[in-house]
């Protein structure tokens, strides 16, 4: 080519996005606001749902409601199965990102 640059094989914009997320350092701080979506479309608690907090693979969560977080305590198991389902199909989410990854414990408060 006569302006020096060569020709490489194409990529995806989801390929393009990722790999931006994963250069500038983004991925920790795309993950946690991934996993508080993936809490609200997978609990069904989101309207009752006051704070979230995120860490080593903990999701911890304060609700407005005692009833409700006695409902979301016996559902734990299902609800972090939905999540991670949730999670792993979300392009923008990377699980390869050793401190925000997938979510293996939920605390009710």
């Amino acid at each position: 080519m006569a302006n020096g640059l060569s020709r490489k094989e194409a990529v995806g914009v989801g390929g393009l996005i990722s790999d931006y997320i994963k250069e500038m350092g983004l991925a920790p701080g795309m993950n946690t606001h991934r996993i508080f979506a993936a809490w609200d479309a997978c609990s069904g608690a989101a309207d009752f749902t006051l704070k979230r907090f995120f860490r080593s693979g903990t999701l911890y969560i304060t609700v407005s409601s005692s009833v409700i977080r006695n409902q979301l305590y016996f559902q734990r198991d299902l609800i972090i199965e939905k999540m991670n389902r949730f999670l792993t199909e979300d392009e923008l989410f990377t699980d390869d990102n050793r401190t925000v990854g997938l979510v293996e414990k939920i605390v009710l408060k």
